[in-house]
C-alpha cells in the first residue's frame, strides 16, 4: 500500500516548514507526499527535500483554481495549467489536481445562473479535453476531484462520485482520471461499492479521512476494512493520500491510520 502524506495537514503541529514536513514523512516510512497550492511555497526547498528523501510527489494542485464550469474561463485555465505543468514536471509530480469550480472553495461563491447544469457539465468535459494533451506531454495525470457540498464546500458543482466518473468517461483520455476522496464521498452519503461499480479503472488517486471530523482513519465511524477491501476488489493499486487532520501527534495518528487501512487491504486480497 503506497501511502502519501499530505503536508498541508500532517506534521503541521510539529514542523512549520514544508521541507521539514517532507522529511518527517520520510522518517515515518511513507511512500510519498502531496500538497495543495504550489504558489505559496518555496519550490527550491521542496525540490531539495524531495531529492534528499527520495519520496515521490504524488499530487499537487493546478493553479489558479479556475472554474471550468464556464467556457469563458477556459483560456485562463489552459494558461494556468501550462504553468502548473512546468512546476509539476520540475518537482517530478505524477498527479495534478483539478477542482472544476470555485464555489465553496476559499470563500468562492461565483454563481452562474445563466448556465444550466448540463451546460456546466459539458464545459468541464471540454476544458479537460483541451488540458489532457498538455498534461500527457509531461507524463502527468489530471486528477478531477468531487467535493462534498453539505459541510466543507457548500454550493460546489461537482459533489457526486458518479458524475465525476461520467466526466472522466466522456473525456476519454488516459491522462485524465478521478481523484476519489473517501471522506467527501462518505459525507455525501455514498458507499464505494455502490458508486464505483465497474469503473475502478477510472480512479487515479484516493484520499482518506474519517467521518466525522476529517481525522485519521480509525478515529471515526467509517468501516475502513470494508472500504479498503472494495478498493482492492476494484484492482486499485495507486497512492492512498492521507489528507486528514490528526487528533493528536502526527506519528500516533499515522500508526492508527495504517492499522485501520492495512486491515481492510489484507481482507481484500
Amino acid at each position: 500500500m503506497r501511502l502519501s502524506g499530505c503536508i498541508e495537514t500532517l506534521f503541521i503541529r510539529e514542523h512549520a516548514s514544508t521541507d521539514d514536513r517532507i522529511r518527517a514523512c520520510a522518517k515515518s516510512g511513507l511512500y510519498g507526499v502531496e500538497f495543495w497550492r504550489w504558489s505559496d511555497k518555496s519550490l527550491e526547498q521542496i525540490e531539495r527535500a524531495l531529492g534528499e528523501t527520495g519520496l515521490a510527489l504524488t499530487f499537487m494542485s493546478n493553479e489558479p483554481r479556475v472554474p471550468i464550469v464556464d467556457p469563458a474561463t477556459h483560456s485562463d485555465f489552459i494558461n494556468g495549467l501550462r504553468d502548473s505543468v512546468r512546476v509539476a514536471a520540475r518537482l517530478r509530480a505524477s498527479g495534478l489536481g483539478v477542482l472544476v469550480d470555485d464555489r465553496g472553495i476559499d470563500g468562492g461563491d461565483s454563481p452562474r445562473t445563466s448556465l444550466s447544469r448540463a451546460e456546466q457539465h459539458a464545459a468541464i468535459v471540454a476544458a479537460l479535453k483541451r488540458g489532457a494533451p498538455i498534461a500527457a506531454d509531461s507524463g502527468l495525470t489530471l486528477l478531477v476531484e468531487p467535493l462534498n457540498s453539505v459541510v466543507d464546500h457548500r454550493g460546489h458543482f461537482l459533489d457526486r462520485t458518479p458524475e465525476g466518473l461520467d466526466i472522466i468517461e466522456e473525456v476519454g483520455h488516459p491522462h485524465v482520471l478521478l481523484l476519489y476522496d473517501m471522506y467527501h464521498s462518505t459525507m455525501m452519503g455514498e458507499r464505494p461499492d455502490d458508486v464505483i461499480g465497474n469503473r475502478g479503472g477510472l480512479i487515479g488517486h484516493v484520499h482518506v479521512a474519517d467521518v466525522p471530523g476529517r481525522h485519521e482513519p480509525g478515529s471515526g465511524t467509517i468501516d475502513w476494512s470494508g472500504y479498503m477491501a472494495t478498493l482492492a476488489a476494484k484492482s486499485y493499486q495507486g497512492p492512498i493520500g492521507l489528507e486528514y487532520f490528526p487528533t493528536g501527534a502526527t506519528l500516533d495518528s499515522l500508526r492508527r491510520a495504517q492499522t485501520a487501512l492495512s486491515a481492510g487491504r489484507s481482507n481484500g486480497k
